[in-house]
């Protein structure tokens, strides 16, 4: 009995173990070979997502220690240029040529005879009596003196605007602009002249006039140069130039030569459309790729323009 009841129970174990051990195949993941639960949907071939990486803290360059006032200071003045107002023999060949000259004559007008300095200003002197007989010669030799000498406003200024002209718009364009101011002037101001003597409202004397210096040009050339300023640079100096010129019409000491110079200023505004256009071309010029390259020296901070 006992025997009997033995081998059946081994005969069951025998009969459900290979049972239980296809179950736990069937449960079995094929690829991974992990036990899958029952009842948990979407479990074979899962794979493990990878936790998200976590965001690099950035870090920080340490901070460059600022430059010292004196140095921003003299950065601020090189990005400036103060050095460009003034004339140079490779940068404004003409402004800086033009002035050598006028300084040699000032020179010769305060150091030589005074006999010799008036008949020399008397020979280059455009008045009526000069213009008619050798006009060319006149109107060359008046513009080599300055009324005044290299103190006066009009002496400064020819330095500070030619130079600036200059450099927008090139040599040859600043003289011709110069040269037109100080011929169509001068004739304005001579050719009445002549026509009030021959009418008989002036003596003959004033045929010999003392007529010379560069204000002329000067004027001319502050109209020009303002029209290729910004506007919060070009009104004020029209208004304080013309100003002064006005004022000096108003006090009447010497009418002639202060109506020169408010014709002067005018025909230099008048210049307006065709500098511009000498501008743009100018720059057009510098700037196209077949256009040979320029170094500005000027923008490097170890170097001077030139």
């Amino acid at each position: 009995m006992d025997r009997s009841t033995t081998a059946t129970a081994t005969a069951v174990a025998t009969t459900t173990a290979p049972t239980a051990s296809s179950a736990d195949a069937a449960l079995k993941d094929p690829q991974t070979g992990s036990l899958l639960l029952d009842g948990v949907p979407r479990q074979r071939g899962a794979t493990a997502v990878p936790p998200a990486p976590r965001p690099a803290t950035p870090v920080l360059a340490p901070r460059a220690p600022s430059a010292p006032p004196v140095s921003r200071a003299l950065a601020r003045l090189r990005s400036l240029r103060p050095w460009r107002l003034l004339p140079t023999p490779t940068g404004t060949p003409f402004t800086f040529g033009y002035a050598a000259v006028l300084t040699v004559t000032a020179m010769v007008t305060d150091h030589a005879d005074p006999s010799l300095v008036h008949a020399l200003q008397q020979g280059s002197s455009t008045d009526v009596a000069h213009l008619i007989r050798e006009p060319v010669l006149v109107l060359l030799a008046s513009a080599l003196w300055m009324a005044g000498g290299i103190t006066s406003p009009y002496a400064i200024g020819f330095v500070l605007v030619l130079t600036a002209l200059e450099r927008r718009i090139g040599g040859l364009r600043a003289a011709g602009v110069f040269l037109l101011g100080h011929v169509v002037a001068t004739l304005a101001t001579e050719v009445p002249v002549g026509l009030s003597v021959l009418a008989g409202d002036l003596p003959d004397s004033s045929l010999h006039r003392l007529d010379y210096g560069i204000s002329f040009g000067v004027a001319t050339s502050v109209g020009a140069l303002a029209g290729l300023l910004r506007p919060w640079l070009r009104w004020p100096l029209l208004v304080v130039f013309g100003s002064m010129v006005v004022g000096d019409l108003l006090e009447f000491a010497d009418p002639m030569t202060d109506w020169g110079h408010v014709m002067s200023l005018a025909i230099g505004v008048s210049t307006w459309p065709l500098v511009r256009g000498w501008r743009r071309a100018r720059t057009a010029a510098a700037s196209s790729p077949g256009a040979p390259a320029v170094v500005h020296t000027a923008q490097t901070p170890d170097t001077v323009a030139a």
